[in-house]
């Protein structure tokens, strides 16, 4: 039988992160009601909300590490609880007091990432290697933009292709743009909210002083995940800097003449709104219209999209994390875009499309679907 552990020092953590707000939960339900967890289980969000209240946590429960930070339920309490600090600070206890078990895959993620920078545990003298034949400068002081493209278009294969297209559409354009090399570490986004705080601060920092180092003003950023990191919980640690997402730095690109189209992209499209760059920061419209912009293109809505949008399972270290066959949300998703009869799930993010590309695999719907992000749709259209 599981039991229910009541610890001051839980309690202080809980507070510390905001968790006084827990007074004004009344178990309405809604958190539950909206949860996208309850499309494929049972997760009754509003339970660990009382046990919270009541400083009583059953720590061992896997539900303490199935939030994936969606925002959903945040945007729809009607008493305006920030559920996901609650969560997080749940799993700071954790990590900080020892009183339970990190799951394995995501305790050797945080690890790899403390030790080298990045969740993959690669040299840290490889970060640039995506771009080593792409004649990319180091961001030194008068350089225009950095671009930050996230661990994972930098390290993992299958995901470089982002970074690169990415690259490719701004030296088209004419941009002076740099990157840190192997000056840059993880932004520490996932592993805040897996609860390691000490980690994300020292991450954090590290960017911060290399960012301050190399003169950067202006970071355009692949990742929602980045992008909330660094303009919204930076700032308190002492980095002020504009962030833009490349979603919406493509379209002032667009607007501005300075890329045009010359090829069509014959494809009925269907668009993923990420929840870091959707429901946590409210850009919805930029990505389609770089999308609605490219030639031939047909773009077509899911179901549940903007803020609605389902969640594709790959926040709050979740990405880390083994979820079982039949509760996979990017499976359902990539489901619901074969039913529109799409032939492209566009992604404005590295964690989807990696949740993405892993389901196209375990569906084997390779042959009439593909994932391509933003990035690549537009550099085909150049």
């Amino acid at each position: 039988m599981q039991t229910l552990t009541p610890l001051k020092e839980v309690v202080d953590i809980v507070n510390e992160e905001g968790g006084e707000i827990l007074k004004l939960c009344y178990q309405c339900g809604t958190c539950t009601a909206v949860c996208p967890w309850n499309k494929v289980r049972s997760f009754i969000v509003r339970r660990i909300m009382h046990q919270g209240q009541l400083g009583l946590i059953d720590f061992e429960d896997e539900d303490v590490w199935l939030c994936a930070t969606c925002n959903n339920c945040v945007k729809r309490c009607p008493r305006g609880v920030e559920i996901i600090d609650v969560m997080r600070a749940l799993r700071r206890a954790v990590t900080e007091l020892g009183i339970a078990k990190v799951p394995d895959s995501l305790r050797i993620t945080i690890k790899n990432i403390s030790g080298v920078g990045n969740p993959l545990g690669e040299p840290e003298d490889k970060r640039a290697d995506w771009a080593k034949d792409l004649d990319v400068k180091l961001h030194t002081e008068g350089t225009e933009i950095l671009y930050f493209p996230c661990c994972i278009p930098e390290y993992d294969p299958n995901v470089q292709r982002v970074a690169q297209a990415t690259v490719n559409i701004l030296k088209k354009a004419g941009v002076d743009f740099g990157i840190l090399g192997n000056k840059a570490n993880c932004c520490g986004e996932s592993v805040r909210k897996a609860g390691d705080e000490s980690v994300f601060e020292r991450l954090a920092q590290n960017n911060i002083s290399a960012f301050k180092e190399t003169g950067v003003t202006k970071v355009v950023v692949s990742s929602p995940h980045c992008y909330h990191t660094l303009k919204n919980e930076y700032p308190k640690l002492g980095g002020n800097f504009e962030v833009i997402h490349f979603s919406q730095y493509l379209l002032e690109l667009i607007k501005e003449g300075r890329i045009s189209f010359e090829r069509e992209v014959n494809k009925k499209v269907a668009y993923h709104d990420p929840c870091y760059l959707g429901r946590h920061n409210n850009i919805y419209d930029e990505p389609r219209e770089v999308l609605k912009s490219i030639p031939g293109l047909e773009l077509v809505e899911l179901p549940y999209y903007r803020e609605n949008s389902l969640c594709c399972g790959g926040g709050g270290g979740r990405i880390w994390m083994e979820t079982k066959s039949g509760e996979r949300f990017s499976d359902m998703r990539l489901e619901q875009a074969l039913e529109l009869g799409a032939n492209v799930l566009a992604v404005a993010c590295p964690y989807c499309m990696l949740n993405f590309d892993d389901s196209v695999l375990t569906l084997d719907k390779g042959d009439v679907i593909e994932i391509r992000s933003i990035a690549e749709l537009v550099q085909q259209a150049l």
